[in-house]
């Protein structure tokens, strides 16, 4: 089910209505999607028709949106595609926290993944896989649901309370039969970051699917960002996620939280910064050096 149109306060002046559906336009493609054409957009966004051909045809011009006479169909422009790519290149935490995601995957042999809330979902801002073949291949730019995934769960334990009972109103109106059992998983969650400082995800999003995640709440009050690292059950089992990977886990969003306070000067005077020797998470393992990138330290 796709995401309504965002509701404007009806008394907001400065609320520009027609900005807001064009941005939702061009929401509304997705990775999956090869070509859309008025009556699919206007079937997402919830709008007429008539002004999605409107939207669509500015758009077009401005550059946003390509269109295919043949097929009478629209897709994403390289304009759109670069505002995206933009603020991905603005976003500093995902640079930082690469390398250690990256040993964590190889350590885990799992899929590690840095995202932020994106409504009721959780949009991938950085994703390190290892060279184990995994059944769960997303990548940047993915969304996954808010509140049946592990880093959902946590992005969801770091937010002010006032925010977070908003996001359970819109999902109750949203889900009202599945409700009972997701706030029950929620719950959970935050029990789960209070004992542990992460929380997990047993079969809750995909039944052979299993991961675990913490919340990173951005030391400038930029934001709140969750690291996640799942894989599939048979490989990734509760006991493993809850002894070994969620303490790693969290000793990544320590580090990178210490980076990002000035508090540590991260990897050492040319020290493998694509492989570092902060292995997995944990500190005081031997790197294994290699031909990545090095630097040396400010």
């Amino acid at each position: 089910m796709e995401e309504a149109e965002p509701d404007a306060p009806a008394r907001d002046r400065k609320f520009v209505v027609a900005l807001g559906r064009g941005l939702e336009v061009l929401r509304v493609f997705r990775a999956s999607d090869g070509l859309l054409g008025n009556t699919e957009i206007a079937e997402r966004t919830g709008l007429p028709k008539p002004t999605v051909s409107r939207l669509t045809y500015t758009l077009t011009e401005l550059g946003y949106l390509t269109h295919l006479p043949r097929f009478s169909k629209y897709q994403l422009a390289p304009a759109a595609m670069a505002l995206g790519y933009t603020a991905l290149a603005h976003i500093g935490v995902r640079h930082i926290a690469r390398p250690y995601m990256q040993g964590l995957a190889d350590y885990a042999k799992a899929s590690v993944a840095l995202g932020s809330r994106d409504r009721l979902a959780v949009i991938y801002i950085q994703h390190c896989l290892s060279s184990s073949t995994l059944k769960v291949r997303l990548d940047v730019g993915s969304r996954i649901p808010i509140a049946t995934t592990a880093i959902g769960r946590a992005v969801i334990a770091a937010m002010p309370e006032t925010e977070r009972d908003s996001l359970f109103d819109d999902l109750r109106e949203r889900y009202p039969q599945e409700w009972p059992k997701i706030r029950d998983g929620l719950d959970q969650a935050l029990s789960d970051i209070r004992k542990y400082g992460f929380t997990l995800s047993v079969g809750d999003w995909q039944d052979d699917v299993n991961g675990v995640a913490a919340p990173l709440v951005m030391p400038d009050g930029s934001g709140i960002y969750a690291f996640n690292c799942g894989a599939p059950s048979f490989s990734l089992s509760r006991d493993r996620l809850l002894n070994d990977i969620g303490p790693r886990l969290l000793e990544v969003v320590r580090t990178v939280e210490s980076l990002l306070s000035g508090r540590s000067d991260g990897p050492g005077e040319y020290e493998d910064t694509k492989t570092p020797a902060f292995q997995g998470g944990i500190r005081g393992t031997t790197g294994t050096g290699g031909s990545g990138e090095r630097r040396r330290r400010a």
